[in-house]
Parts: structure tokens; sequence; C-alpha cells
């Protein structure tokens, strides 16, 4: 009897460690309507030779229609091309299942804006924008985790291959790129 109730506290305890709990930055509810954005989360770093390039995403839910949140941050003391996105700009997110997911822009597009970093003198190019998911594609992405990003921009198209885990130098947070949808989806949802 004892070792039953061991291991049914085992289990229990273990399935509560695999829940991951959700953190919003932003998480509201007035007239107007309701508003939830998860906390960012890296999902792509690169760093070297004194430059950087950081990729988040965080997911919101704006009264009933959620959106994934993309936003690039690069850090040089050299020139930073500008990255732009316009009406046409897309994200497509392969899966380990071979399935192809495409996320289209909600706004107009824009190429970001650039700031001096008053410590180190870098330049600092933020670029942000929100995506729509297409019919359907929540329900794969809570399944299956990514293997390939793909950003097409105004001008060019560019991929980043997912990791199963980072560490970032920047922060020094560790994060779960592959499996971001499958952790995070949850926490929008109604």
């Amino acid at each position: 009897m004892k070792r039953l109730l061991l291991i049914a506290f085992l289990m229990v305890q273990a399935s509560l460690y695999a829940q991951k709990d959700c953190e919003f930055s932003s998480n509201f509810k007035d007239s107007i309507g309701t508003y939830k954005e998860t906390k960012q989360k890296i999902i792509y770093e690169k760093v070297f030779a004194g430059s950087s390039s950081n990729i988040f995403f965080s997911l919101i839910n704006a009264d009933g229609t959620p959106v994934l949140n993309f936003q690039n941050i690069q850090k040089s003391k050299d020139f930073i091309k500008a990255t732009c996105f316009d009406s046409t700009s897309k994200i497509y997110l392969q899966l380990e299942n071979g399935k192809i997911m495409t996320m289209i822009i909600s706004e107009e597009g824009n190429c970001g804006s650039t700031v001096l970093d008053q410590t180190t003198g870098a330049s600092v190019r933020i670029t942000s924008a929100n995506f729509l998911f297409m019919k359907n594609s929540i329900e794969e992405l809570k399944k299956s985790p990514i293997s390939f990003v793909r950003i097409k921009y105004a001008s060019e198209m560019v991929d980043y291959i997912m990791k199963r885990e980072i560490v970032s130098e920047l922060s020094n947070e560790t994060s779960y790129p592959q499996n971001f949808f499958i952790d995070h989806l949850k926490c929008i949802e109604e």
C-alpha cells in the first residue's frame, strides 16, 4: 500500500513538474476588450565578431484573435542592413512531422528602428511585426516541434534552423525554440 501511494505521489509530482506555467508580459480585460501577451522567448541567437542577432517570439490573444509577435534585435558597431517587412511578408514554420505552416503579416510592414547603445557605441536595430495564424495551423503547432523557420522579408528570405535548447549569451536564459508553440499556445487560449 505504501508503495502504491509513493508511486501515485511521484507520478503527480512528475506531471506537475512537466507542466510549464504561463508567464505574461500583458494580461488585461476592460470595457474595450481583452489582451494577453506571453513573455518573449528567444528562439534564435547568433553572436559573432562583436555583432549579435537575436530573434524573439511571443504570443498574443487580442479579443480572441491569436497572433505571433516577432522581434529581431541586431547589434553591431558596423553598419546594420535594414530588413523590412511589407504586406507580402510571411513566416514559414517547418514542423518535425514534415508539415509546413504559413503565417501572414497582420500590418502593412516596417523597417524597424535604429538606436545607439550609449554604453558601447554600437547600433541596435529593432524590427518587429505581428503575424496571423492560418486556419487549422494552431492544432498542428500544438502537436509537433518546429525544425526550421523561414522569414520572408520585403526583399529577401532568411532561414533559421531551430535548436532544441538555447542558453542565451545575452541574458543567460534557457529557452526551447523547437517547442515554443507546444509550450505556449495553451497560454493564449480562452
